[in-house]
């Protein structure tokens, strides 16, 4: 049994918290979010949703909260709000709603669930999780890219003497 959490209110941004990355919905009222998902994928899937990267397609499910959290944890974090204004959440419903069955193109990089939600309540499609990937790669290619340097440097410096 989960901890007890407040309910979200309606049109706040779910963030879940899978092993491996962040999958997020968006919440809209009566113990239901709206979300991203592989057509594939089923309800209480958790863990097992990881297979929403690998496809190029994906359709928009309106399910349980409890269901699409499975046994993992999750928050309310509507963190661009500082940013952007919210719709109004009568207008996120309406959105969301409308969505609900269609399949929608889905690229990790450009489409993927928190780019949907972000549009949903924003009208912004942004995903930070993809944004902090590459800057984490760009910073590990650059440390990569000195260490290489600096061991030519050391093998040209060490040639020179001998």
């Amino acid at each position: 049994m989960r901890a007890s959490i407040p309910e979200p209110k309606v049109g706040d941004l779910i963030e879940i918290f899978r092993p491996f990355y962040r999958h997020w919905a968006i919440y809209v009222g009566d113990g239901y979010v709206v979300h991203l998902a592989p057509p594939s994928e089923m309800v209480g899937a958790g863990a097992a949703s990881i297979m929403s990267t690998l496809t190029e397609k994906a359709v928009v499910k309106k399910e349980l909260l409890d269901d699409v959290v499975g046994r993992d944890r999750y928050q309310v974090n509507n963190k661009h709000d500082d940013k952007y204004s919210p719709l109004p959440p009568s207008k996120i419903v309406q959105r969301a709603e409308q969505l609900v069955g269609q399949e929608l193109p889905y690229s990790l990089p450009c489409e993927n669930c928190e780019h949907f939600v972000n549009e949903l309540r924003y009208g912004v499609a942004r995903s930070d999780q993809v944004r902090d990937a590459v800057v984490a790669a760009g910073i590990a290619g650059v440390g990569l890219a000195a260490v290489g340097l600096i061991g030519v440097m050391f093998s040209r410096n060490k040639r020179q003497k001998q």
